[in-house]
């Protein structure tokens, strides 16, 4: 048996294997936050394709928390029909579902990414976005509204509000998104936060919001059930921004608010951010938050191949690998995979006659 298809277990949940389907907005919602028919094929393949953990794309938790006009939803009751069956079939296949809770802050309100653009004004079915501070991501982009302190409390009880119908909807691990550049990152790095209140300036101010979420989440999310937080790791700035360092510091935060695992990223906050693009490039980063926060990880980020993401697993540097762009290229990556490591992985029954001998 290879490292990648070794078991792992978050609280009473056991993983299959250590793959992790990253969570991949595709843009296909209904316009009022409905999932359709492309969810349900599109997750369910992944969870007969063999991975562990099959995680919902980034699911707004207010409507204006969406980051285009067709991104999913679950800001309203209604929601939890078309996401609990895409839950129960993920389930029934093998695979633990997952969803991401996600607000976009001030990248909020744009154009599908095909269609191309930076705003969708509310004349043409957007809104004005919110944000930590009147600060636009880029030239072009809408300039967002500052949240004002009982609004942010809004946004952390829409965070509960939203993990409550999730697990309605029969998801077993909610995932909290910290990351590229959407809210709670921006409320993070000191790029996008200007405050001079208790959310603002210091670490310990930028962080609030994160740590309120994460406990408003845990509040009604089972004890028994794994919580997520996915962060991007750093802003790759030159200076003055949300690091590494700070992103270790707030992974011992979040730990001892009862979050299981740390989803590692990074990026998102700048438009133009020299990133070193290679295989594997934030391995490195998640492999610090993992031994210096004591914490599990998922690496994710140009991981391709089986014997890449045996050897991330094996070497102790993450304890899951999250994969995105080579599960949209191949959706039966784990069947493959297991192949090429010379693991004997169960095939679905209905493929069965397709494996290779």
């Amino acid at each position: 048996m290879s490292h990648l298809f070794a078991p792992l277990t978050l609280r009473s949940l056991t993983l299959r294997n250590r793959i992790m389907i990253s969570p991949m907005c595709q843009y296909s919602a209904t316009t009022d936050g409905f999932a359709t028919d492309w969810h349900l094929v599109h997750l369910g393949s992944r969870a007969v394709g063999g991975a562990a953990l099959v995680c919902m794309e980034a699911t707004a938790v207010e409507a204006r928390g969406r980051i285009t006009p067709w991104d999913l939803g679950i800001w309203d009751d209604r929601h939890v029909e078309q996401l609990s069956r895409i839950a129960r079939f993920v389930s029934e296949n093998g695979a633990v579902p997952a969803i991401q809770l996600a607000h976009a802050g001030r990248k909020a309100s744009t154009p599908r990414p095909w269609d191309h653009g930076t705003n969708v004004p509310p004349e043409a079915g957007g809104w004005v976005p919110v944000a930590p501070s009147a600060i636009p991501f880029a030239p072009g982009y809408a300039t967002p509204r500052a949240l004002s302190v009982a609004e942010i409390a809004d946004v952390v009880a829409a965070f509960r509000s939203g993990a409550r119908r999730a697990l309605d909807a029969g998801f077993e691990v909610a995932e909290i998104h910290a990351a590229h550049g959407y809210l709670i990152h921006q409320f993070l790095s000191p790029l996008s936060n200007h405050r001079e209140d208790a959310y603002g300036g210091s670490f310990e101010n930028r962080v609030r919001l994160a740590l309120e979420v994460t406990e408003a989440v845990r509040e009604v999310w089972p004890s028994h059930l794994p919580v997520l937080v996915r962060i991007s790791t750093t802003d790759w700035a030159e200076s003055g921004g949300w690091d590494v360092d700070q992103s270790v510091e707030l992974a011992k935060l979040l730990k001892a608010r009862g979050v299981d695992l740390i989803d590692c990223s990074s990026g998102g906050t700048l438009a133009h951010a020299k990133i070193p693009v290679g295989p594997g490039y934030q391995v490195p980063a998640a492999t610090r938050v993992r031994d210096e926060a004591q914490i599990p990880v998922a690496a994710v980020g140009l991981i391709t191949e089986a014997k890449q993401a045996d050897e991330i697993v094996r070497d102790g540097r993450a304890d899951l690998v999250a994969i995105a762009r080579e599960e949209l290229r191949d959706p039966y990556f784990p069947l493959h995979a297991a192949l090429q490591l010379g693991t004997d992985l169960a095939w679905p029954v209905q493929y069965e006659r397709a494996k290779p001998r």
